[in-house]
């Protein structure tokens, strides 16, 4: 895999950042922009898949992105960041108060492709995805690095994400895919 190349501006990553708050202020209120504001940059215009992550005082408040561009990075951002904080079903919809100490974490992803070896999977730069059937799970490249795990752990916990026995990614018919992202 070669190594995803992206790299965002302090301002294209605060745009972002702000981004994420308006949409989910303007959703709060009911009152404020319903579409986000075009960006300045082409980069925030092009198609790539966003997660928004959300936690409160360290602990995971919502959390849902796209794998793919859809649409224009912004938009993406601007749509994750709503469900990540309404409709994410772990969690009940976030309320006004929980706005403040809201920490805001958006991973940019790369391309998405097979694994050719999970020996190959580095710790920090790989994102993973166990699909077999219906099955599938998703783990970005910095929780196993919040987690303390090793290459084994974060396969076996992305087998599990998937509703898949932890060796699950050593079986025939599991289809194991990578990615890298860039995460602010």
């Amino acid at each position: 895999m070669d190594s995803f190349r992206l790299s965002l501006t302090p301002d294209e990553q605060s745009y972002l950042k702000e981004l994420v708050r308006l949409a989910i202020a303007s959703h709060l209120t009911g009152s404020g922009p319903v579409t986000p504001p075009e960006p300045a940059t082409e980069l925030l215009k092009s198609e790539l898949g966003a997660f928004v992550t959300l936690k409160r005082g360290g602990h995971l408040r919502g959390c849902i992105g796209n794998l793919v561009g859809t649409g224009p990075l912004f938009q993406t951002v601007w749509n994750m960041a709503q469900a990540a904080a309404f409709q994410d079903p772990r969690f009940n919809p976030l309320t006004p108060g929980e706005m403040d100490g809201l920490d805001i974490e958006i991973s940019i992803l790369g391309p998405l492709e097979p694994c050719p070896d999970p020996q190959l999977v580095e710790i920090g730069r790989h994102g993973l995805i166990m699909r077999r059937g219906a099955n599938q799970g998703l783990l970005l490249p910095q929780v196993p690095l919040e987690w303390g795990w090793d290459r084994e752990q974060f396969l076996a916990q992305t087998c599990r994400k998937a509703g898949l026995p932890a060796n699950a990614w050593r079986e025939p018919g599991t289809e194991i895919y990578w990615f890298e992202a860039v995460v602010f």
